[in-house]
């Protein structure tokens, strides 16, 4: 899509520090509307994440059961985490899929882009798919407690459908999931550049 979007672009004339948080900064920014009238925006900065769709020789996928605390229960989701200082995506993903779950993949694909909160955060989630995995030793972050268990494809597709999986990235794995178990979207694998299986 190839359009002019000057009519719809907000311009930022003054921008306010709210808080820095450990990794979560909040902003307010004074901002020039289109018809030349003035609003605040309030908003995440966000340093990005990557989440991975793991896939078992067997046809099988590896998921997560994690407290997530603001929502106050356990979500049903893909292995993820945010992008460490000057750290490249697939860096990361290698990263995390090994420290959650304790695999590592002799492929991996990148699926994509999604940004799940547009109104409210920076943050950015590439996906990244990745097969020929090998059990090793997983390595979690201090005070992180998740169950990593597995389950087939049309499982996942039911739990979105049902509201078991209601986080935002996972659905967005569903998507790219079916449509490549079904053809229409492609992925161009590549080896993993640490060697065969290495993490």
């Amino acid at each position: 899509m190839d359009r002019d979007d000057a009519h719809l672009t907000e311009e930022t004339v003054q921008r306010e520090v709210l808080l820095r948080g450990r990794f979560l900064h909040v902003l307010r920014d004074t901002v020039r509307l289109p018809d030349g009238g003035s609003d605040t925006r309030e908003f995440v900065v966000h340093p990005g994440a990557v989440m991975v769709v793991p896939l078992l020789d067997d046809g099988r996928i590896v998921l997560e059961r994690q407290y997530r605390h603001p929502m106050g229960r356990v979500m049903v989701e893909f292995p993820a985490g945010k992008l460490d200082a000057f750290e490249d995506t697939w860096t990361c993903g290698r990263r995390e899929l090994l420290e959650e779950t304790g695999y590592t993949a002799r492929e991996w694909a990148k699926a994509g882009v999604l940004h799940p909160v547009i109104s409210y955060s920076t943050e950015f989630i590439e996906i990244w798919f990745a097969r020929g995995l090998v059990l090793q030793e997983r390595h979690l972050d201090a005070g992180e407690f998740l169950e990593v268990f597995s389950a087939s494809v049309d499982e996942l597709l039911a739990w979105c459908r049902d509201g078991t999986v209601t986080d935002a990235k996972t659905l967005s794995a569903a998507l790219w999931l079916q449509n490549w178990r079904a053809g229409a979207w492609d992925l161009q694998w590549q080896p993993n550049p640490d060697g065969a299986g290495a993490g």
